[in-house]
């Protein structure tokens, strides 16, 4: 088993360097310690649905990226995934820098909940997410980018 802050940098790197984050979200910022998750992105007018805000879909990634690595701190031999997840979209945004902090609110063998909340750059609530996640049988290797 390898410190935990080596394991924190490696889930860090595997993040940034999936082809969503290199593609569409290149920018995005991470930061993983034990059951919690932060992440940040510059709002671009490419995120903008028709009437120029974010789109739910970057609401939800947000949420989404942040619940599921405050768990994945703690699952340190394979990938997690995303059993369920519920979005609350609060306020819409249009400008500044968002950011989404997740954290573990139960843990069981398989079974783990995560919340994240997502604020925008005064650092009022925007949005609030919440989530299942399991254990899945894909091993963190250097193939996956955790290195």
């Amino acid at each position: 088993m390898e410190a935990p802050e080596l394991h924190f940098r490696k889930l860090e790197r595997m993040y940034l360097s999936a082809p969503v984050n290199k593609q569409l979200y290149n920018g995005i910022t991470i930061a993983i310690s034990d059951q919690r998750t932060e992440l940040s992105l510059k709002i671009e007018e490419k995120f903008f649905h028709a009437a120029n805000a974010i789109h739910g879909s970057v609401y939800f990634k947000m949420l989404d990226d942040a619940a599921f690595f405050a768990v994945n701190s703690i699952v340190n031999d394979v990938f997690v995934y995303t059993v369920s997840f519920n979005v609350q979209l609060l306020r819409p945004v249009t400008s500044g820098i968002i950011k989404s902090i997740g954290e573990i609110k139960f843990k069981s063998s398989n079974l783990f909940i995560a919340d994240s909340t997502l604020l925008d750059e005064n650092n009022k609530l925007v949005g609030r997410g919440s989530g299942n996640f399991m254990k899945s049988r894909i091993a963190l290797t250097q193939e996956i980018g955790y290195k």
